[in-house]
Formats: C-alpha cells, structure tokens, sequence
C-alpha cells in the first residue's frame, strides 16, 4: 500500500527537490556555525570571567601586609576592587587564608560558609567552577603567595576570589537567544531568496511547459521562445521532434487519401465495365488493366508508407556494409549481364535516419542504375563536413552513376512521377525513383538526376544538408 501511495504521488519537483536540498545544507551550515559561535563566546567569557577574578586576588594581595615580627597578617583596607563585595549575598566574595589558621573574608562572604581552605602551592593559580557551595554554583580563583619575611622567613597565602554563575549563564543565555534569533531569521531569509531565485531560474522551463501546452491545445505549432541558450538546445530539439511528428501524420494521412482517391477511378472504371454488358473477352481484358493499375497504386502507396522519413533523434547508420548488401543481392537478380559495381564511400559517412529509409533510397538507385548500365555501376558517398559550430550532425551526398544511355533532357521531370518509365519496354512499375524523390523530400533533402561526367550514363545526386 505505501508502495502505492509513493508511486501515485510521483516524484518531487524541482523546486521542491532544490528547497529540501537547500533546507538541509542550511540547516547543517547554520547548526554548525552557531555551535561554533556559542562554544567561541563561551570559552571568550570564561577567559574574560577568569581575567577579572586575577585582577582582584591582585587587588587584594597588593593590600595585604604581613608582620614580620609576630607573622600576623594585616587585612586589606576598606576599599573594595568592586561595591559587590561589601554587600552581602551579592555573589562575588574574596577569600585570604594564611598559616595558622589565618582566615580573611569580604562582607559579602560572611555566613556563606564558603569552603576555601586549602593553601595552594606559592605560584599556583587555580581556576574551576562551577563549584557546588552553600552560596550555590561559583566559579573560583585561587592564587598561592610565598610571602617573604626578615630573617629568610616566609608566610603562606592563598586569594579565593569566586563569582556566582548566574551572570555567567545569563549573559550566555542572551548570546545564545541573539545569536539563533540571528540565525534563524537569516535561514529563512536565505531560503525566500531561493524561492524567488528559484522562480526567476525556472521561468524559461515553465514557459516551455505553457508553450507545449499552446501547442497540445492548437493554438501554436512550435515553441517560439525566446529562450536561454541552456534550454534552446532542448526547445530546438522538441521543435525538430513536433515537426517530424507532424510531417509524418501528415505523410500518412496523405497517403491514405491519395490510396483513396487514386482507387476510386480504376474502381469505377471496372464497375461500368461490369454493367455495361459488352463482350466478356473485351470486358476481362478491361478488368485485367484497371486491377493492374490499381496493384501499382497499392504498391507505391504501401512503399510511400513505409518510408518512415525524417526523424530527429535517429541514431546515425554506417553506409557500407548497407551497400555492399544491397549490390550483393542485386549482382545475384543481374547476374547474366555481368555488372560491374564500384564504391568509393566515405568511412565517416552516416545516414541519419531510419534503416528502411537507407535501404530504400539505396536500393531503388542502384536497382534503376543496375537496370540500365551497360557493364559499370558507381556509387560515391561522401561525409559533408558542418559549416556551423553549433551544427549537430555532418550532411551526406549520395551519388549513383551508370554508363547506360542516360536520361533524356525532356524526361528528367517526368521520370520522377509515380507510374513513369524510362522505357516501357523494361519491366517495372516506374515507383521506385518517385518513392526515392518522397523519402529524400521528408529528411529535407534534395534530389538531383543528371548525366554522368564520368561514365556517361544518368547521375542521381542525392544532398543531405548538414544540422
């Protein structure tokens, strides 16, 4: 069932895929940048925390002085480094502890039974916390003095200077509300900017989607543009692909009503023979014309209609080996007359098309040059290099000549046409050249019957431009 249900959904959009991508390496970026910035504010505040903390055990010592006489040690005076310490429960207290017992606290320290009663080592500075106290979780500064005395004595200090957490925690907590505040609102401006980036990004695809449906509604025939060069290779494409669809609906269509329209008279023909009561002989010999005639138009309508014609993503076709098997079968059908067939083709020439189309073309040309030479046969193709960088696929020339007697000047155009023959005498339908002239038209090329300069006989060029 969830199978289902994901494969009715279909996939994600674009815009959907590029918003949860970018959601996601926004939330990584942003979630590891803050992380950055909390632990650097952090760590800058402890640091700063600890600075003020020695600047008062300083501030202390300096007012400290001990007895050289008696050891007995003399407090600070009066004046505090900060107002905080003459107040008591204010969080911030001081503590001096000496040899002996010795014990010194700020006002702000008595009654907090603060546990600072260790001595550190002379030199030793000491900086921990949050530590559990009575007076709750403090941050502590210890600093060990070696005080020296007359007579190579000395006396033993250490400065406790602690601070409530609480200021700590709440400048942290006000950082870390500014700085994903801050954060949070430029993620989701990062991500309006793509969306609106995104849309003007994408507009030249919605365009096309709008254009094919113009076109898939009637009321346009390609897609007109104008569009960025990334996407015109795709419309150009598409339009190449509408017009070869087109053409062959066309084609076909075509087709069928010339199949109709050219039966219709034959058909009527044999039906007014039939009612026309005339002498049977003479009304089959009618019957028998009018049925062959209608077996030519089948077979050049059927030919015309297998032709499959331009297509625009057809893989190209090695010529070669299409033409040395097309001239193998025919050296079998005129092999009393001893043809002789000379290739001189191209290696890096392809035909762009169907592989029927190729055979067609080949075989009607080689088929009519095979059925008028005398003894030679010659068939070049030739690779037609681009003149246009941007040009996708080389032309082709097809050339088939023969040494037989030629096309007459004034047959030239009517050799083309559906039923004519160069020579009634020879046998054939006379399709073969008009279909060759319908599949060389539908892949835009151009056919052209001439004499042959070289064996004296008829020259059909064929000429694939390059796209």
């Amino acid at each position: 069932m969830a199978a289902t249900d994901t494969a009715s959904r279909g996939p994600l959009s674009l815009v959907s895929r590029s918003t949860i991508a970018t959601l996601l390496v926004l939330v990584g970026f942003l979630g590891v940048t803050g992380f950055a910035l909390d632990r650097a504010y952090a760590n800058a505040a402890l640091a700063g925390l600890r600075a003020r903390l020695q600047s008062y055990a300083y501030t202390y010592l300096a007012g400290i002085d001990v007895s050289s006489r008696s050891d007995r040690v003399i407090p600070p005076d009066s004046s505090q480094p900060n107002a905080d310490f003459s107040r008591p429960g204010s969080g911030l207290y001081a503590v001096v502890v000496g040899q002996g017992g010795f014990r010194w606290e700020t006002q702000s320290a008595l009654g907090r039974d603060l546990p600072f009663d260790q001595l550190l080592a002379p030199g030793v500075t000491q900086f921990q916390g949050p530590v559990v106290t009575p007076a709750g979780p403090l941050f502590v500064l210890g600093q060990g003095v070696d005080w020296v005395l007359q007579g190579h004595k000395s006396y033993h200090l250490t400065v406790y200077i602690a601070q409530s957490d609480a200021p700590y925690r709440s400048a942290l907590a006000a950082y870390r509300r500014t700085l994903f505040g801050w954060l949070g609102g430029l993620g989701l401006a990062l991500l309006i900017l793509q969306q609106i980036l995104l849309r003007w990004s994408l507009a030249p695809l919605r365009r096309v989607a709008h254009d094919i449906v113009r076109i898939e509604r009637g009321s346009a025939e390609r897609l007109l543009g104008p569009y960025p060069r990334e996407v015109s290779v795709l419309t150009h494409g598409l339009n190449r692909f509408i017009e070869s669809e087109r053409e062959h609906l066309k084609r076909y269509r075509n087709t069928l009503d010339d199949l109709a329209h050219s039966l219709k008279t034959p058909l009527a023909v044999a039906r007014s023979r039939l009612e026309s009561g005339d002498d049977a002989a003479r009304v089959r010999q009618d019957l028998l014309e009018q049925v062959t005639h209608m077996d030519q138009i089948v077979a050049y309508q059927l030919a015309r209609a297998k032709a499959s014609g331009h297509s625009t993503f057809a893989p190209p076709i090695p010529i070669q080996a299409h033409a040395e098997a097309v001239v193998r079968s025919l050296e079998r059908v005129y092999t009393a007359r001893n043809i002789l067939c000379e290739f001189d083709i191209d290696d890096s020439a392809r035909f762009y098309g169907e592989e029927g189309d190729l055979l067609e073309l080949l075989g009607n040309l080689l088929e009519n040059a095979f059925k008028w030479a005398n003894r030679r046969v010659l068939l070049c193709v030739t690779r037609v290099a681009p003149g246009d960088s941007r040009a996708w696929r080389a032309g082709l020339d097809i050339r088939v000549e023969d040494d037989g007697p030629g096309i007459p000047a004034d047959k030239l155009e009517a050799v083309l046409q559906r039923g004519v023959r160069g020579d009634e005498r020879v046998q054939g339908h006379g399709i073969g050249l008009a279909i060759v002239e319908d599949i060389v038209r539908s892949y835009h090329g151009v056919l052209h019957v001439d004499r042959s300069a070289e064996l004296g006989g008829a020259s059909f060029h064929i000429s694939f431009a390059a796209m």
